[in-house]
């Protein structure tokens, strides 16, 4: 497939097709995800989501967007919003940093609106017309979630038509399986609890998630 994705934003956009993973910090207070972050960008992977909570205030999830993007100022960490379901969440994630939204759900006036403010869009979908839908609407990437029960079988079939549209595997993807998706066709994938280890991290067990960032880095090396 082509990972070849769109001209404008190139460089956010390149810098995830070229880094691949994005580590999923989901439900973790301030500090805990900024030592979660910390500790995956020390195990080499350079991309971060911080999904909305939809039961909580936009604060509770942009407070650490920002914290995190002001941490990572140089560049070599990005930081993305995900779980984005609405214009006024897409607005309060690029206020707070936030480099690309990352959605579970098709919605055009999402997608327009990061597109509008200059975002790389990564909206989330399923079946082919909702992946091609997203794409005609602005996506950069197309992520295909959840793709833990289609697995990269779905991904691989998919090619055949809709090759020229960037996708992403999220969803159970994990270290004896992460090359299949990306030999499917897949260009990135989202990686939650399988790198960001809530035992770990409740253990402060940080080391040990800097150990797991390092094995999918060094597996896709």
């Amino acid at each position: 497939g082509s990972c070849k994705g769109r001209e404008d934003k190139m460089d956010v956009l390149e810098r995830i097709l070229g880094k691949k993973i994005i580590a999923i910090i989901r439900g973790f207070k301030l500090d805990e995800t900024l030592k979660t972050a910390d500790a995956v960008a020390a195990g080499g992977l350079g991309l971060l989501e911080v999904p909305f909570d939809q039961r909580r205030p936009l604060a509770y999830t942009t407070d650490k967007i920002k914290a995190l993007a002001d941490r990572y100022q140089d560049g070599q960490v990005l930081v993305g919003a995900g779980t984005v379901l609405t214009v006024g969440q897409v607005r309060a994630a690029r206020e707070a940093g936030a480099a690309y939204i990352i959605t579970p759900t098709s919605r055009e006036d999402v997608i327009k609106e990061t597109k509008a403010l200059g975002m790389t869009a990564m909206p989330g979908a399923m079946t082919p017309s909702e992946i091609e839908q997203c794409y005609r609407w602005g996506a950069d990437i197309v992520k295909v979630f959840p793709s833990d029960h289609l697995g990269a079988g779905y991904i691989r079939a998919l090619q055949g038509p809709l090759s020229y549209i960037p996708l992403a595997a999220v969803g159970g993807v994990d270290l004896d399986n992460i090359l299949d998706f990306f030999k499917a066709g897949a260009c990135c994938v989202g990686i939650g609890g399988n790198i960001v280890n809530r035992k770990m991290i409740e253990a402060g067990d940080y080391r040990g998630i800097e150990n797991l960032a390092a094995a999918y880095a060094a597996k896709i090396r």
